[in-house]
């Protein structure tokens, strides 16, 4: 009989950043008021859904947008190191276009190939853990319904890397809005479908 698992993977809610930095993985990044309605809404989406296991990036904007979700359930949340934010060299600044680092032309360098990308972790290895991450959570729900809160570029890569779609890609033409749930279906081992919602959207 053929084992059937659900992995929805989770894009955080909105942050609280009102200095518009790159925070990347910086740590004490909060959930804003609009990022916690977020987080609520997607827990309220998936109540009557069969959640048996939530884990999250450590960060704290995943572990709070994990939190409602997890209490729906009556689940403790588990922490996967490797659901964590992408590197990112600009991380701690601006970087809006006209404004920020991009100005520097001593930055630019950093911009010389954006199919690895140069400017931080490497599209090949971001989607090698998320894929990990991923594998692992199917199997502790497996028969079951699991939810992965990972981070933007992370989320996309994962994607991309499940459908056999090229990793490199235009930051602006990612499908993996604020709270955004990525769901991968699983018979057995193997995926044979994923879908996207959105609740609240950007």
């Amino acid at each position: 009989m053929t084992e059937q698992t659900v992995v929805h993977v989770m894009r955080h809610g909105e942050v609280h950043n009102p200095d518009k930095i790159l925070y990347g993985r910086l740590p004490d990044y909060h959930l804003s008021e609009r990022g916690r309605a977020q987080a609520q809404a997607v827990a309220d989406w998936l109540a009557a859904r069969d959640i048996t296991h939530v884990v999250a990036s450590p960060l704290e904007r995943a572990q709070e947008t994990a939190a409602p979700i997890a209490q729906r359930h009556g689940l403790m949340i588990g922490t996967d190191d490797e659901l964590i934010e992408s590197t990112n060299v600009f991380q701690g600044q601006r970087v809006s276009p006209g404004d920020g680092a991009l100005r520097d032309p001593r930055n630019w360098w950093h911009l010389r190939n954006p199919r690895t990308p140069s400017w931080g972790e490497p599209y090949r290895q971001i989607a090698a853990r998320m894929t990990r991450a991923v594998l692992r959570a199917r199997a502790d729900a497996a028969g079951h319904e699991a939810v992965c809160v990972s981070h933007q570029l992370p989320v996309e890569t994962l994607r991309r890397a499940m459908t056999g779609a090229a990793l490199h890609h235009f930051p602006t033409k990612r499908m993996c809005n604020l709270a955004s749930v990525t769901s991968f279906y699983f018979h057995d081992d193997a995926c044979v479908g994923w879908g996207y919602a959105e609740l609240l959207g950007q």
